[in-house]
């Protein structure tokens, strides 16, 4: 469906997952609105290469192979993502804490 309302250039998979995390537990409440932040951020990206990923988030990780990692809240949470660059399509592979986020491996999750 077309979102005649919002310009966006970048598709987002998976709202779903950022809502299931910021519902899990009211610990997260302080991510709700920081998260929500970054995914209207990204919706409105053109991202075609890891460069124009740095360019307008400067703190974003770039890893090998599209994945990206960004700090949300004040580095208190972390998203890791595979960016499928030719598509302009952003996956959400991991949501969680810096803890959580210190627990798994970026490249694989």
């Amino acid at each position: 469906m077309w979102d005649y309302g919002i310009i966006s250039f970048v598709r987002v998979i998976a709202l779903s997952t950022l809502k299931s995390f910021l519902s899990r537990s009211s610990a997260y409440t302080d991510a709700r609105e920081p998260v929500m932040a970054w995914y209207r951020q990204v919706r409105q990206a053109d991202w075609a290469t890891p460069s124009d990923v740095k360019r307008d988030v400067r703190s974003a990780s770039i890893l090998k192979d599209g994945r990206v990692v960004f700090n949300v809240a004040g580095n208190k949470y972390r998203i890791v993502v595979w960016i499928n660059y030719p598509y302009r399509v952003v996956y959400v592979r991991f949501i969680g804490t810096h803890r959580q986020y210190d627990m798994i491996d970026a490249q694989t999750v």
